[in-house]
């Protein structure tokens, strides 16, 4: 219900079950998700005994584990992209992508997106065996700026939408619920071509004398995974709240004000808890011990971030960057200097620990 089903399955192959349920997914090395991976399988000595044994996956995605057991280590790398760009997105809220309610519509698109991303990319570096370089970009084609031939190696970004297609829905599509529509529905929006591949940049590379460009060899490359979580991030702030329709088989607008929701954009059913505390039922942290900003008059304020409860403050040192000068050509050299600021963290609710209502 929180997290996407995969998330639960490569966060399982390096902390357990106990590290998810404290919390402490906010602070584990996602990066070395892969590596986890990697020793697990070595340790057991079959893929077919990793996807077996790994919680959480329906029939249909074990197929694929055991199938693309490459597939799956390049999954474990996008885990790290998405989670690190999700943190950066709501890095100035209370919610910090730990507990998912209407946040889930943003966290089941991003991740869907970054299952394309992963796929795509390990497509480009020749680290699958079922997929290469887009086959399609082949010959000659011609752009604004004249003739030119396709070489290189184009991201076959068809192939990664229609694997993540397979592997990401293969469980929202067992469950006839509404909540398994909604996250079909934003696993989609995730992967449209909005999300992904109208990023995707034509690279060039000239031939001639002295670089003329009078020949040009171009291929289609994904932009920084940065680019998807912007665009996500807008549609998450334009979220429709829906409720399903009379036959249960779509949705409708909760408010008949706002227009219906089109395939690109992002959808809940339940308004967001105020993540102030720790609560078991709504998977929230709360805000204790986030860092805040003393100045500011947004969400990342000590006042909205802390809820109320105040802010301690703790003088820290730090290495920066100063005295930076342009140097001829083409350098920029910098001192490092010690600097001296204060830390503001929001304080802990009265009664700590965990709330829970059952």
């Amino acid at each position: 219900y929180f997290f996407p089903f995969f998330f639960f399955f490569f966060f399982f192959l390096s902390h357990g079950f106990n590290d998810f349920m404290d919390g402490s997914c906010s602070r584990c090395p996602y990066a070395a998700l892969s590596l986890s991976s990697r020793r697990y399988m070595g340790a057991v000595g079959s893929s077919r005994v990793m996807c077996d044994n790994v919680p959480g996956l329906v029939s249909r995605q074990r197929q694929l584990c055991r199938r693309h057991p490459e597939a799956m280590l390049s999954i474990g790398r996008g885990v790290a992209a998405w989670t690190a760009e999700c943190q950066h997105q709501f890095r100035r809220h209370r919610w910090d992508c730990n507990a998912l309610d209407r946040e889930s519509a943003f966290v089941h698109a991003i991740s869907s997106a970054g299952v394309v991303f992963a796929i795509t990319r390990a497509c480009s570096q020749g680290e699958l065996k079922s997929c290469s370089c887009d086959p399609k970009k082949k010959g000659s084609a011609k752009d604004s700026k004249g003739h030119f031939d396709w070489g290189g190696c184009s991201d076959n970004i068809d192939y990664g939408i229609k694997f993540a297609r397979a592997f990401v829905d293969a469980k929202e599509r067992r469950g006839k619920d509404a909540r398994a529509l909604m996250n079909l529905h934003n696993n989609r929006a995730g992967r449209k071509v909005g999300a992904v591949k109208r990023f995707l940049k034509q690279e060039c590379k000239c031939h001639g004398v002295s670089g003329s460009c009078t020949l040009r060899t171009c291929w289609l490359a994904m932009a920084d995974f940065r680019k998807t979580g912007d665009y996500l991030w807008k549609k998450y702030n334009g979220a429709i709240q829906v409720v399903m329709n009379q036959d249960g088989t779509g949705f409708t607008v909760a408010n008949k004000r706002f227009k219906k929701p089109t395939k690109n954009d992002l959808v809940y059913f339940e308004s967001s808890p105020d993540y102030c505390i720790r609560d078991r039922d709504v998977g929230s942290l709360g805000t204790a011990g986030r860092v805040c900003n003393q100045t500011s008059r947004g969400m990342d304020s000590c006042e909205v971030m802390c809820c109320g409860r105040g802010y301690d403050t703790s003088r820290v040192s730090r290495m920066t960057k100063c005295e930076c000068k342009f140097h001829w050509c083409c350098a920029v050299r910098c001192q490092d200097c010690l600097e001296v600021v204060d830390i503001h963290t929001c304080k802990a609710p009265k009664s700590a620990g965990w709330i829970s209502r059952t």
